[in-house]
């Protein structure tokens, strides 16, 4: 009966019109105002110009059973880390027609809380049964009140970790603040507290976030390491294909995104979209990624990669996987 209904409705949607407005033509249609969708903070991985460079409208039957569903809170959501991936991630996970996910990052385990489950079910996309709801926001990964938080929420909630060579992650976190502030202290300055002693500066957030074993104890307080997947966000530009492969059957998904949806960008240096979603075009994020690095002094880099290797052989001990960062 309902796919009776909705013949009828695009079958009337082009003659009835027309005889509605017979003798005198049609009006041309106003396209819909675009979501107002809440700023990101700076320095965040989602910023207005990226908002604004989203692939094209949705088709109108796409439209349609968007108007449609249930607003529900997310299943699944992409936890961390900043400038490992998760932006990419999320965009190459929405192709698939089972997830549905909000284009902004909510922070509402960190810097909205107070506002209450009602109002962040509210960002959530609708859904039909059997798709998943998710949201991303990097920083819950190293925000202390979250893993308990999400718990409170939802105990089965999927956990996603981006995870990329602490060294290059530092690098890439201090060249997106450089863009932004172009007049601060060198990355040099800032790695250490005492640059004569080799005393890194752990205080440092871009230090901080690398640390990830020390996140992830906090987190395996609330929710058992089988609930959390760890993404490398190094194979998420070497093979997409393969990473979003675990990704869908993390989340129970038939593997419907495959390497016919990607080609690689030689000038950004990652992977791109053949087709995003809700677009018959290529898609590749914003100007804001694969910024080209600073050169950085090799000595520095060094003393970085000795700080972080006991962290990185306990993070591969926790999560059963080398990442080859050393």
């Amino acid at each position: 009966m309902f796919f009776l209904w909705l013949y009828m409705f695009y079958s009337c949607a082009g003659s009835c019109s027309g005889l509605a407005t017979r003798g005198s033509p049609a009006p041309p249609r106003a396209a819909p105002p675009l979501p107002q969708l809440p700023p990101g903070e700076p320095g965040e991985e989602n910023s207005l110009e990226e908002q604004r460079a989203a692939p094209d409208a949705a088709s109108p039957i796409s439209t349609f059973f968007n108007g449609s569903g249930t607003k529900r809170l997310p299943q699944a959501i992409i936890i961390g880390v900043k400038k490992g991936g998760t932006r990419a991630l999320l965009e190459f996970l929405r192709v698939h027609p089972d997830v549905r996910a909000v284009g902004a990052e909510p922070h509402f385990f960190d810097r909205n809380y107070e506002r209450g489950l009602a109002w962040y079910r509210d960002l959530m996309p609708r859904t039909l049964e059997g798709q998943i709801t998710m949201e991303k926001t990097p920083s819950y990964f190293v925000t202390k009140e979250a893993p308990a938080r999400i718990s409170s929420m939802s105990k089965g909630t999927k956990l996603i970790v981006v995870v990329r060579d602490p060294v290059t992650r530092a690098i890439s976190d201090y060249t997106q603040t450089l863009s932004k502030k172009p007049d601060i202290p060198t990355f040099e300055s800032l790695t250490f507290k005492n640059r004569t002693t080799g005393l890194i500066d752990t205080s440092w957030s871009a230090i901080q976030i690398g640390i990830y074993a020390k996140h992830l104890e906090n987190w395996l307080l609330y929710f058992p390491i089988g609930q959390i997947l760890f993404v490398s966000g190094e194979r998420l530009i070497s093979d997409p294909a393969g990473e979003l492969g675990r990704v869908q059957d993390f989340l129970g998904l038939k593997r419907i995104i495959t390497d016919k949806h990607f080609y690689f960008n030689k000038t950004k240096g990652f992977p791109c979209l053949k087709k995003a979603e809700g677009s018959s075009k290529p898609h590749c994020l914003g100007k804001t990624k694969g910024r080209t690095h600073p050169d950085i002094d090799q000595g520095v880099v060094q003393r970085l990669r000795d700080f972080y290797r006991p962290f990185n052989m306990k993070f591969y001990q926790m999560t059963g996987q080398d990442f080859g960062w050393d």
